[in-house]
């Protein structure tokens, strides 16, 4: 397959699971309806919660999760590949969480699951300081999955911040580069455009970036601006501000290889030994 129609979703996660179910399958639905066959939902799709202590009795095991039993047989009801951006999930033996993303197969079977590896702890100047390794463990691993259409390389929002992530990805195989995000909407009018546009030049990779967007109800503001990104770089499609619903693109994956053929960039690698000067 060379040809995909791809969907991002943005939505507004609010503090209650099942709304979020609800809005996030609606949402798929209209994108399925539109002819999308990969449509991608943002990170914490089941709950955004930051209110102390607030989150973690709805948060439960992957095996007990009333959305992933949601979008698994939706996925196979739809024929779709189906990224949920991710989910907040309990860890057996640890008092942390996983911020976990699942790529589901049109059949409803989890293709792969990878738990985001960078923590966001940092003051943004919003108001509220963000301290997520508090209640999440990094993830230990980068996952490149296998999906019907391509090899897709899975990070999690505040990943894009780090392109060894992504060169390694993209040099493993991927084709397509996920960033499911809930970027605050001070990080994200400085820096989602510029950052999200360069991990797909640097790549030479489709970039699918859904996106949180809105004032939630804990009180957080999330940027939106969902982005489908050519591996030349260029913004095939953009959702409008911070408002929920869907974006669709045609991708030709020929253009990967294209991309890089122009720029061999990932080819070209060498090692760098730093001289101090100076000192």
């Amino acid at each position: 397959m060379t040809k995909i129609k791809a969907a991002c979703v943005q939505m507004r996660s609010g503090v209650d699971v099942a709304p979020n179910i609800a809005a996030a399958s609606a949402l798929i639905r209209e994108a399925a309806g539109q002819g999308a066959k990969f449509i991608a939902t943002p990170e914490m799709t089941n709950l955004l919660d930051i209110r102390p202590g607030m989150a973690r009795p709805k948060i439960v095991a992957e095996a007990d999760d009333a959305s992933l039993a949601a979008f698994r047989p939706l996925a196979a009801e739809l024929g779709v590949t189906l990224l949920i951006g991710s989910l907040a999930v309990t860890l057996p033996d640890e008092d942390r969480f996983a911020n976990r993303s699942f790529l589901i197969g049109p059949d409803g079977g989890v293709i792969a699951r990878y738990d985001k590896i960078h923590m966001f702890d940092v003051e943004v100047g919003d108001g509220q300081n963000y301290r997520e390794s508090r209640a999440y463990r990094p993830g230990e691993a980068a996952v490149l999955a296998k999906a019907p259409f391509g090899q897709v390389g899975m990070t999690i929002c505040y990943d894009l911040r780090f392109p060894h992530l992504y060169r390694g990805l993209a040099q493993a195989g991927a084709d397509v580069l996920t960033i499911p995000a809930a970027f605050t909407r001070v990080t994200g009018e400085a820096h989602w455009h510029v950052l999200v546009r360069a991990r797909a030049i640097e790549t030479g990779c489709f970039v699918i970036a859904p996106a949180q967007g809105g004032r939630h109800e804990d009180g957080r503001e999330t940027f939106g601006h969902s982005l489908i990104v050519s591996p030349w770089g260029e913004v095939i499609v953009e959702a409008e501000g911070a408002e929920h619903g869907i974006v669709l693109a045609e991708l030709d994956l020929g253009e990967v290889a294209k991309a890089r053929g122009r720029i061999p960039s990932l080819g070209n690698d060498k090692d760098i030994v730093v001289t101090r000067m100076g000192d």
